[in-house]
Order: structure tokens, then sequence, then C-alpha cells
């Protein structure tokens, strides 16, 4: 039956990270206070589901919200490099709300839709995290998995399933937001839910660019 080849992947974006800038190398910055607590109201919302692996992006800010959930179900932490956001070797980190409050040039080219990672162009990044992604689902038939990383990752695959051409930036993930997709064996992807973040409302925590 279609039922028991079915199994549901839940892309996560990461908690709220701090602000850092540096001189040379990747910013790669570690959650925020406020990100932590974020990722906790999020374990605990988690905490009545069946989750059989939990996967993050190699960088700091997704690892550290995959922790609280790897440990509630008592799991390691799949690192995935595929995972990783688009601005993965930046030298820079701004939240995209300090961008918009300050109406930061930076701001003002994603509204455009520019693409500004130097490294990687948007059909590779699309490759790239949609492969990744698709890579991890045929691992785990019949289950259900968590997979922690970005606003950018999480656009590239669900504008992949809805067939939205230039989707890169099609709308803004939440912090801790929740994307479920039914994933087939047979190479159907459905999307379930899209920005799921009860587990913030009434906590006092930023959610996100639009809500509070």
């Amino acid at each position: 039956m279609l039922i028991y080849s079915l199994m549901e992947l839940l892309l996560i974006r990461h908690a709220l990270p701090v602000r850092r800038e540096v001189e040379e190398g990747a910013a790669d910055p570690e959650l925020s206070e406020a990100g932590h607590a974020q990722a906790e109201h999020l374990a605990g919302y988690l905490a009545e589901e069946r989750i059989d692996a939990v996967y993050a992006s190699p960088l700091r800010r997704a690892r550290q919200t995959a922790q609280p959930i790897a440990e509630h179900f008592a799991v390691e932490i799949g690192v995935e490099d595929g995972l990783a956001e688009w601005d993965r070797h930046s030298n820079e980190y701004v939240p995209i709300e300090e961008l918009k409050a300050a109406n930061d040039p930076r701001w003002q080219a994603l509204l455009r839709g520019e693409w500004t990672a130097h490294d990687e162009s948007p059909e590779d990044f699309h490759a790239r995290t949609v492969g990744s992604i698709e890579r991890v689902i045929a691992r785990h038939g019949g289950q259900t998995i968590a997979a922690v990383c970005h606003g950018g990752v999480i656009n590239a695959y669900l504008a992949h399933i809805l067939g939205l051409v230039g989707g890169q930036s099609f709308f803004y993930p939440n912090y801790t937001s929740i994307h479920r997709v039914a994933a087939a064996r047979s190479g159907e992807r459905s999307v379930v839910t899209i920005n799921e973040t009860p587990h913030l409302r009434g906590t006092g925590l930023p959610i996100g660019l639009f809500q509070r």
C-alpha cells in the first residue's frame, strides 16, 4: 500500500544567530540567546512526534538548532554538506531583519533577487541542495527525518517540487519554521506544510521578518 512507501521530511530553518563580520575566513555565526531558546521550543514541539534521523547543514547555526532535537530522540546528527547555505563562505552574517531595518543595500539587492554568492551559481546551488536532499530521502524510506538547514535551501527544494522557475527566493522561512514534505518511493513529492511555527507563538521570541 502507498502509505508504507511514504516518508516524511521535515525541512527546518535554523534559529536566530548572532551578527558576525570578520576580516578573514567564513563568519559562520553561532546562535544568539534568543536562538537557543527558539531551538528548545522547537524540540519540545516535536517531542510528541516520531523522528528517526536528524540531519543538519555543517554551518554552526544549523547544527546548534538540531542539537536539542537529536538529544531528545537520542540520535546522532548527520552532518550533510549539501545542506549548507549559499553564503557559507561569506565573511559576514547579518540577520535579514537588521538589513531591512537599516534599508541596507544588501536588503535592496535581496528584494531585486540578485545573486550574491561568488563561488556558486544559482544553477549549481539548486543542483547541490536538491541532490543532497534527495539522497537523504533515499536513505530513509518509510521513516520521518528532520533536516535543519537554511532559508535558501528550503526555497530551492520547495521551488523544485512546485515547479517554480527561478524561484530561489519566492518566500521567507521563519526561524525554526518547519516545512513538511511527503516523499514516495516512486518519486512523487508533496508539500504538506510551509512555515509551521506554532511553537514560537506567545513566547515573545522573534519569529521572522514579517511576524512577531
